[in-house]
């Protein structure tokens, strides 16, 4: 079974956590994937250059400035600081973008009704899983950033998590894949407050009411949007759960 496992940015801005992290992701035998977000440190780059960050709605306007600055970030330095420690506890990793070997086209999204700049769309379909299904063969561990392009030249900032999500629907056609979204909570909690709150398993049907009675809000919908659609196109198994419990039992599991 082929592990895809997305970190979120929480984990990544912490060096500790990051580290731990990565040692569990290293100590997963068999065929792995690894999809980052980018973590505050894009934000503080813009600043220092006097670059401002525009969110709409939770989301990232990639103006053309922007974009530089998130290529410079998420596909340079954090990809390879990554990387850099996967290599040094002995998992054998590449870092990626999407436009390498032409991994991950998107389609820039319309800009209306809301403009969002150069943001990528993917579709699964589109991916290029010959290529990356020869790096799992020679038992590399692709290391993707949130960095696509459109296959004419520009690149274009995607959401992290809807790369996983497209990434492990992909792969599904090839093998069986278990997609795990790790972030700084234990799951998906009915009381963010309340660590111990985990909802174990959420059903679209659970799901729907938990949005309706608030229980379920803000930056936690995107990430169920994509776990209902990975499960639903043929991934075999979506977890969301801690970072730095990867390896344990744990989580809110994702049912049709």
């Amino acid at each position: 079974m082929l592990n895809l496992i997305k970190i979120g940015g929480n984990i990544i801005d912490n060096e500790s956590h990051l580290a731990q992290f990565l040692r569990e992701f290293s100590a997963i035998h068999g065929h792995k994937i690894l999809v980052h977000g980018g973590g505050k440190l894009a934000t503080q780059l813009g600043t220092q250059l006097g670059i401002s960050s525009q969110m709409i709605e939770g989301k990232r306007v990639t103006d053309a400035d922007t974009l530089r600055v998130v290529t410079m970030v998420y596909a340079g330095w954090l990809n390879k600081h990554i990387v850099a420690q996967l290599q040094g506890i002995g998992c054998n990793a590449v870092g990626l973008s999407g436009a390498d070997a032409n991994l991950i086209p998107a389609t820039q999204r319309a800009p209306e009704p809301i403009n969002y700049g150069y943001v990528g769309d993917i579709m699964p379909a589109r991916i290029n899983t010959e290529f990356l299904n020869h790096l799992l063969e020679q038992d590399m561990s692709p290391v993707f950033c949130a960095i696509t392009h459109n296959s004419k030249g520009q690149l274009l900032n995607s959401n992290a998590d809807s790369i996983a999500s497209s990434l492990a629907i992909a792969m599904s056609k090839i093998e069986q894949v278990r997609l795990i979204y790790c972030f700084e909570k234990n799951g998906v909690l009915s009381n963010v407050d309340n660590e111990g709150s985990i909802i174990p398993e959420l059903t679209y049907e659970s799901y729907e009411e938990y949005k309706t009675n608030g229980i379920i809000s803000q930056g936690m919908i995107p990430k169920l949007d994509n776990a209902f659609k990975a499960i639903s196109a043929g991934v075999s198994e979506v977890v969301i759960k801690h970072a730095l419990h990867l390896n344990s039992g744990g989580g809110t599991v994702i049912h049709l």
